[in-house]
């Protein structure tokens, strides 16, 4: 059983007890995250899909930790100018375990 919901603008496939890397979500460690937004829901090789999503479908979940993916380097160069401008991102997830599928 799977299914894929929108999550924070960004479509991700879950299945229940396996945790995903999302963008950031507001709430603390522990806390519980309702994702009501479900595209799609596959069950007993059985699937529906919504216009655009299904009403009465969810999906929840628990916030395992907040975290840092790796660091990113921006360089920028002009040739023979003499610019140069080097910086680094590091993009803020959150690590979400699927409990329930409905």
């Amino acid at each position: 059983m799977y299914a894929i919901v929108e999550i924070a603008g960004t479509q991700v496939k879950v299945e229940k007890d396996k945790y995903y890397y999302t963008p950031l979500l507001e709430g603390k460690d522990g806390d519980k995250v309702e994702f009501d937004n479900v595209l799609l829901v596959e069950q007993d090789n059985k699937i529906t899909v919504g216009s655009p999503s299904i009403k009465g479908s969810k999906v929840t979940g628990k916030i395992l930790s907040h975290l840092k993916g790796d660091k990113v380097i921006v360089f920028k160069k002009k040739r023979r100018k003499g610019y140069r401008v080097k910086n680094g991102h590091r993009q803020q997830f959150t690590k979400v375990l699927i409990e329930d599928i409905k």
